[in-house]
């Protein structure tokens, strides 16, 4: 046990978890978008698809814990590790050739991840205690009016927006970073993964923002 431990705290080793969180998150989101995209079908099927969730509510917690520690070991690790690389780096290397040495993605990854970590905190206060703790619209299982009611609100709704345009940018960059970690960085093979990253990030994060956008300024009420 005190070899793994050791491995897990060197430098590769918080590479590795920054890159299986990674992993986790990513498939995460795909799961969630696909959830979320359900508001599109009306109340019925989005109210039927969070009641659903609540009939297995144990298994759900399950989960959530899981989730919450690959959140804290994801954030903990790229925490320390932007720092390190921030310690490390020579003040002129930072002013004269970081522009050449990598992209803006790479560049901004904490402070996307930073604004990425607020707006988590304030999307679960939101949503997740409400469906979860109690709110009058959904103690009554009316979980798509409450959803609709929320993002018609324009500051809410443009900080997700925001949000969502961030998350597009730390994805992409992250994407690729975690094909980085497991060696798959070849010439031939790693252009492929560069596009597919890009894709995935520019569908989650349009994916996530059409919807704000379509209540907020389209939805005309069911």
């Amino acid at each position: 046990m005190g070899w793994f431990l050791e491995s897990l705290n060197s430098s590769i080793g918080k590479k590795i978890v920054m890159a299986v969180t990674g992993i986790c998150l990513i498939l995460f989101l795909i799961v969630h978008l696909i959830n979320n995209l359900t508001l599109y079908g009306g109340p019925d099927l989005f109210d039927t698809v969070v009641k659903n969730l609540d009939s297995i509510k144990p298994l759900v917690r399950v989960i959530e814990v899981i989730l919450a520690l690959v959140f804290l070991l994801h954030i903990i690790y790229g925490t320390y590790l932007w720092y390190k690389n921030k310690k490390a780096r020579p003040v002129k290397y930072k002013i004269n050739a970081s522009s050449k040495n990598s992209d803006i993605y790479s560049r901004t990854t904490f402070v996307t991840g930073s604004i990425i970590f607020i707006f988590l905190v304030i999307h679960l206060r939101t949503f997740w205690y409400a469906f979860n703790f109690g709110n009058p619209m959904t103690d009554l299982h009316h979980y798509y009016q409450f959803t609709v009611e929320t993002f018609q609100n324009p500051i809410y709704s443009l900080f997700y927006i925001f949000a969502m345009i961030l998350l597009g940018f730390h994805l992409n960059h992250g994407f690729q970073s975690a094909f980085q970690t497991f060696g798959w960085n070849n010439k031939k093979y790693f252009p492929i993964i560069q596009k597919l990253g890009t894709i995935y990030a520019l569908v989650t994060a349009v994916g996530f923002a059409s919807i704000p956008v379509y209540f907020l300024f389209f939805y005309g009420g069911n």
